[in-house]
């Protein structure tokens, strides 16, 4: 469904605790999944903390440099895929970052290219989890911020949070508007160990808050130092209902944002012909013939075109039945009248009418019949597909 950016301010408000707890808290339907990226420069944290070493750290964010610069980073995304799924099914999956803040250098130029891949990974039902810790949201790695459906900042209630937190947003909301999809994809993720209430922060910060956390150092420590995360308890933590209920807000403020960011689907043009737009008409409403729509790709593709409209009698001589310079019976219902002795002498050229009047003009010569509609063409659609 989307990418979602999760990032902190100073003081360690706990930007990869809270990333986790969106993982194992995120909402599956069949046949979704859903993986955490650790992108943060200043390195990973999930292997030593709350995998406890347990795996080598031979897998992750630092050998997709060398596939990118080989033309295989999609390909070799798979490989450094880690399964943290309960049940070992493979639909919570973790992407370890960064073993050493040097590393970083390395991926100044793959940053793009990572995230286009990710935005890929929607197509196969993925959800992606971006953590970007403290300063991922700046510098080269900020077009993870910039490219993301959703971006969080995840900052405590203290007054020491709210202010390492104000300039973060500032700059935030600033590069957002002028490199990114806008501003308004920023939410907070606000941890409750200070007095503030979530409105006042809201208010004086002017970003909602998606996600109340519970300061709950017991449960959080299993997240951030390795514990039991199957365990009956700590699944029906109120730190993981908070985590599924700020899930749920990120995915409704997703779901906004992309129809509000949808293009409306152009209006149709009108063929050209007797009843073409007049002067009042719309320039855009007729500035795209039915010719650049692709109707042919459609259950009447094999259809041939309308042929081309009849002729019209010639206003010189009556159609059998009707009224002179009228063709077929009269509109009205009124029975077929014969033409009188004067309607006569008046349907002939040349002639002058009995009372004096001047002689009738010649009429019209007839016009050609209107050309048959353009058929229309098909219109192929390409498919990105990851392997």
């Amino acid at each position: 469904m989307a990418v979602v950016a999760v990032a902190g301010a100073p003081g360690a408000p706990g930007a990869t605790t809270a990333a986790l707890a969106l993982l194992f808290a995120w909402p599956l339907p069949p046949g979704r999944r859903v993986l955490l990226a650790e992108c943060d420069p200043d390195g990973g944290a999930v292997l030593a903390g709350a995998l406890e070493g347990r795996i080598d750290a031979v897998y992750g964010l630092r050998n997709l440099a060398v596939a990118d610069r080989r033309g295989r980073l999609t390909e070799d995304l798979w490989g450094q895929l880690v399964d943290l799924s309960p049940d070992g099914t493979g639909d919570r999956l973790l992407l370890p970052g960064l073993t050493d803040p040097a590393q970083a250098v390395g991926l100044a130029y793959t940053w793009e290219p990572l995230v286009e891949a990710f935005h890929a990974l929607e197509a196969h039902g993925y959800d992606v989890i971006v953590d970007l810790g403290r300063s991922g949201a700046y510098g080269p790695s900020a077009v993870l911020a910039r490219r993301a459906d959703a971006v969080l900042l995840t900052l405590r209630s203290t007054l020491r949070g709210l202010s390492a937190a104000r300039p973060r947003l500032a700059a935030l909301r600033e590069d957002l508007d002028t490199a990114g999809a806008g501003s308004d994809a920023l939410g907070l993720l606000l941890v409750q160990e200070g007095p503030y209430p979530a409105a006042d922060v809201s208010r004086e910060l002017g970003v909602p808050v998606l996600g109340l956390l519970p300061y709950a150092p017991r449960t959080a420590r299993v997240l951030s130092d390795g514990g039991e995360s199957t365990d009956r308890r700590f699944v029906r933590s109120q730190l993981m209902r908070a985590a599924r209920s700020a899930a749920d807000e990120v995915r409704v403020l997703i779901g906004r944002r992309r129809v509000r960011l949808t293009p409306a689907a152009p209006r149709p043009a009108r063929q050209a012909g007797p009843h073409a737009p007049g002067p009042y008409a719309s320039e855009a409403y007729a500035a795209e013939p039915y010719a650049a729509e692709p109707y042919a790709a459609g259950p009447l593709a094999g259809l041939a075109p309308h042929p081309p409209a009849p002729a019209p009698f010639p206003t010189s001589q009556p159609a059998p039945g009707g009224y002179p310079g009228r063709p077929g019976p009269d509109p009205y219902g009124h029975p077929a009248q014969a033409p009188g002795p004067f309607d006569a002498a008046a349907a002939v050229p040349g002639t002058t009418d009995p009372f004096g009047g001047p002689a009738a003009p010649a009429p019209p010569a007839p016009q050609p019949p209107p050309p048959a509609p353009f058929p229309g063409q098909a219109h192929g659609e390409g498919v990105l597909r990851a392997r």
